[in-house]
């Protein structure tokens, strides 16, 4: 165990991000040479505060099933080169998680019982990053190959993290992906000053030197179809995301400035990289009305600053959650409490318990919201008599989330059976009701977290490995149905 007396002793500390004033005028990530230099001085005594708890519910918390205590353990120690092979273990991309995952660890904790939490994501980002700049990240390739193939579509988080382990057990993979580089909402879904893209190409390169070979701006259910895949490879993973969008079709939804997180971000993102974007959607002297409270209307809003938004308003239907758990979210539940992302400490105005009625406009642009107060009856949510209002905005962004995968193309020429969500169907080896066809990641399972995602990733792998190998060594974290307590 680490410092026996460290929960007891050292109050739970977070990395300093830079001042506001300052990171507003950048895209780079909002703490100061990075999270996990930021962290360093730190961090070995916030490793510290893990407990001898004998039952670590953080291992529960955890769809990956992080070896925590263990990890915790070897920083307060300062042993660094172990503390990363414990970690990579059980993750392939902490530095994704470290960043971007909510951790469910933490409300799991056991020190959260009566205390702060151990701050545990923030000692798995320091390890990845740690190990980077010591170069002890080092491409794994397999020792030898076993002459199968395995065609990996899509290369998000769920996607790479399967096509990585399929290449270490020595089969040949190739991940396809429809943009032009690899990362999925890794690269054009998350901004710059959340998680910078060297996080992406330098986990790309590894890959690569794996083994794994990546076909990019390839479209398959259109410039190869799915069963022109099945006859290549003998296996498929469909990663591929749950991509279509929430809308919201109230009155006026045709305006122009009305336009989906998905179309705004990723432009926001090329550009911030440096490249050209023809016809950008941009917030610059605008009312800005984010519809959506979470993650990504988080992103919205730190980017629709950065541009220069005279104005944000961020909507949400549900009320405001308090700031303590539930009653009825005990511990070790992850509860549904008020969370503040680092771009709402930057600006903006957060509305909750809000519908929007009606998209007003003047000359075929959108140039407000009618919106009305609501309270939650019978299940239901009703209209708050004379609360209704007109807010300003010329540029209004639906961050609703998504419903499940496209089926058009791929998916209908697979023939794969879909749920009554329109998530397609896998059983406990993660593979379709097509022979051969597994599923990862947010098309089987719907719109979830990062470490949902990888961990699904790596359980999938398990089951393509088995399926081509009649037997596998590699981890499978989770079955597809399991869901730990703390989400």
């Amino acid at each position: 165990m680490a410092d026996p007396r460290g929960f007891i002793t050292t109050p739970r500390e977070v990395a300093p991000r830079r001042p506001v004033e300052e990171r507003i005028h950048d895209w780079n990530e909002v703490y100061p040479g990075g999270l996990g230099k930021a962290l360093l001085p730190i961090i070995n005594e916030q490793a510290g505060r893990c407990m001898d708890c004998g039952i670590p519910f953080c291992h529960q918390g955890c769809p990956l099933g992080n070896l925590i205590p263990e990890w915790n353990d070897l920083v307060w120690r300062d042993d660094w080169d172990e503390a990363i092979e414990r970690l990579h273990a059980t993750n392939n991309f902490p530095e994704f998680t470290g960043r971007l995952c909510p951790a469910p660890c933490e409300p799991a904790c056991v020190v959260s019982i009566n205390r702060d939490a151990v701050t545990i994501k923030n000692v798995e980002v320091s390890i990845i990053d740690m190990a980077w700049e010591r170069h002890n990240v080092k491409p794994e390739p397999p020792e030898w190959l076993t002459g199968r193939t395995v065609a990996v579509v899509g290369s998000g988080p769920a996607g790479l993290a399967a096509a990585q382990q399929l290449t270490r057990a020595g089969h040949t993979v190739a991940v396809y992906e429809r943009d032009d580089k690899a990362g999925g909402l890794l690269r054009y879904g998350i901004p710059e000053f959340k998680m910078e893209k060297i996080q992406v190409d330098r986990r790309i390169d590894q890959m690569r030197r794996e083994g794994t070979v990546f076909r990019t701006g390839v479209q398959v259910g259109e410039s190869i179809t799915g069963p022109q895949l099945r006859d290549r490879y003998d296996a498929v993973v469909l990663a591929i995301g749950a991509t279509v969008r929430r809308d919201l079709p109230a009155p006026g939804r045709e305006l122009a400035g009305i336009h989906q997180a998905m179309d705004y971000l990723p432009q926001a993102n090329r550009a911030a990289l440096g490249e050209e974007v023809e016809d950008q959607i941009l917030a610059t002297d605008k009312d800005v009305v984010i519809i959506g409270g979470g993650d990504t209307g988080a992103d919205c809003l730190g980017t629709a600053i950065r541009q220069g938004a005279r104005s944000i308003t961020s909507l949400e239907i549900m009320p405001q959650p308090g700031e303590d758990r539930p009653e009825a979210q005990p511990w070790p539940t992850y509860p549904m409490i008020f969370r503040t992302a680092s771009a709402h400490e930057e600006g903006g105005d957060r509305v909750y318990a809000v519908s929007t009625k009606e998209f007003v406009g003047e000359d075929g642009h959108v140039s407000g919201l009618r919106i009305v107060e609501v309270e939650q009856k019978d299940g239901s949510f009703v209209d708050v008599p004379g609360s209704e209002r007109v807010i300003p905005a010329q540029l209004v962004l639906f961050a609703m989330g998504f419903t499940g995968p496209e089926q058009e193309g791929l998916v209908e020429q697979l023939g794969v059976e879909l749920d009554e969500r329109g998530n397609i169907v896998r059983d406990k080896s993660y593979m379709s009701s097509v022979d051969g066809v597994f599923v990862a990641g947010d098309a089987g399972r719907g719109q979830s977290l990062i470490v949902w995602a990888i961990a699904e990733g790596r359980s999938a792998a398990a089951g393509v490995d088995a399926y081509l190998s009649g037997s596998t060594n590699l981890p499978a974290p989770i079955p597809p149905t399991a869901r730990p307590l703390a989400v």
